[in-house]
């Protein structure tokens, strides 16, 4: 099933699907080079926006934590991967010692969690759970709805090494973002791999950053295909100093929209698209799809109401937002039973394992879908989406459509790749 796209099945979308398949050997061989000389992030989703007339990423989440939506059909792909990801990087590796988030009462996000114990466990690791949240003292069940558990342990910190009572890993798998800013008990550690590293989390990643190492990786995308890389790029600005509790930094944002929306409307007009543009300012950190408003005209921004201007104040562990970018808007026209969906591009290491539809009955073609009353759809995702049917046509075939997002969502892990490079603390630098 290929979901039902709105706009006209002709147009930039089927164009760059056709150019895409025919360029697929090239691609291909591109990414290898890239892969030679960058490493992939450990694993990565992406938010895919398909306008119909562009197709481009709007988030990198290098903590991904939707694994429990994928269908099982995709099991022995994430299983594959991740045995090629342990491989690289700690071969004799025989113990994992997965760190996730501290929200122990979401069952969707344990549901993910235990999804990734089963993922590395059939990689041939013993995976246990460690948790940060210092009120657990003792191993301590938790239960799942469909009756399975997980055990989550106190973290037990050595000198030089992060492991649990009677468990000493080699390898440290971070399922937490670390929004709320890099733990004690994770730094300094020598003698073990911790993955992400720890300068891959919202304490120290920008967004504006991964969308600078974004717009590299699409210019030389699109020089490989002969096309304009702004089918695949969103545009964006960012704004250092904004303060919305107090209403300070105004200036800075207001400008930032109106040069935006004015270099959006010229894209439009080349393109001869009859949308009313808009942009996106989002918390330049944090996930959960917090912090983030749609803007139509600057002029909006003068008169924020208290109620916006809470709501973009704080994100995600109560984290105040100080530093905001102003992406351009993708609006989503793609549709599954007519509510609003976009795609998501699961990967470990450099393999695309999957995705599913985010889908939201409540919001339109220019709101942000990572919110509550979102469901996941993995039904598109169900055929494998690796291997393009050469010869059908454009926006036919699902095969082709999720191989066209499998690429768009390779793009913005190898910007994350390009993005870990240039912020590495222990990066040697030479003169």
């Amino acid at each position: 099933m290929v979901p039902h796209l709105i706009t006209a099945l002709t147009g930039p979308i089927n164009e760059l699907e056709q150019r895409i398949l025919e360029s697929m050997p090239a691609i291909e061989r591109w990414f290898r080079l890239e892969w030679m000389e960058h490493t992939p992030p450990f694993y990565t989703s992406v938010d895919v926006r398909n306008a119909g007339f562009k197709l481009a990423p709007v988030d990198t989440n290098l903590y991904p934590g939707g694994f429990n939506n994928l269908t099982p059909e995709m099991l022995p792909l994430a299983v594959q991967a991740a045995m090629a990801a342990i491989e690289k990087i700690c071969p004799e590796a025989k113990n994992l010692l997965l760190i996730p988030e501290k929200h122990t009462r979401n069952t969707f996000y344990l549901t993910n969690v235990a999804r990734l114990i089963q993922i590395f466990s059939l990689a041939g690791l013993n995976v246990r759970v460690g948790t940060l949240d210092e009120t657990i003292k003792e191993p301590t069940r938790l239960d799942l709805p469909d009756g399975s558990h997980i055990m989550v342990e106190p973290l037990v910190r050595t000198k030089r090494r992060l492991g649990l009572k009677d468990f000493d890993p080699c390898t440290i798998l971070l399922n937490n973002d670390l929004s709320a800013g890099i733990p004690k008990v994770l730094e300094n550690i020598h003698e073990q791999y911790l993955l992400p590293p720890l300068h891959a989390g919202w304490a120290v990643r920008r967004k504006s950053q991964h969308f600078d190492a974004y717009e590299e990786v699409a210019k030389k995308f699109a020089k490989l295909l002969g096309m304009d890389p702004w089918l695949i790029n969103p545009m964006f600005a960012k704004c250092g100093e904004v303060d919305f509790a107090n209403g300070t930094g105004q200036e800075c944002l207001q400008s930032n929209v109106d040069a935006l929306l004015s270099k959006v409307r010229r894209k439009y007009k080349e393109y001869g698209i009859n949308e009313k543009p808009f942009v996106v300012v989002k918390a330049d950190n944090g996930t959960y799809g917090m912090g983030i408003m749609t803007v139509r005209d600057a002029k909006e921004l003068a008169d924020l109401n208290r109620k916006t201007r809470n709501k973009m104040s704080v994100i995600k562990d109560g984290q105040e937002v100080s530093e905001v970018i102003i992406q351009e808007g993708v609006p989503t026209y793609e549709r599954i039973n007519e509510a609003v969906a976009e795609p998501v591009v699961y990967m470990i290491d450099r393999y695309v394992v999957g995705g599913f539809y985010r889908v939201h009955a409540e919001r339109g073609i220019d709101e942000n879908l990572n919110a509550p009353g979102s469901s996941f759809v993995p039904l598109a995702f169900a055929e494998s989406h690796h291997l393009p049917k050469p010869g059908e046509k454009p926006g036919a075939s699902a095969p082709n459509r999720f191989y066209m997002y499998g690429v768009i969502g390779r793009l913005a892990m190898l910007a994350a790749s390009y993005e870990l490079e240039a912020t590495d603390p222990d990066a040697e630098v030479y003169e």
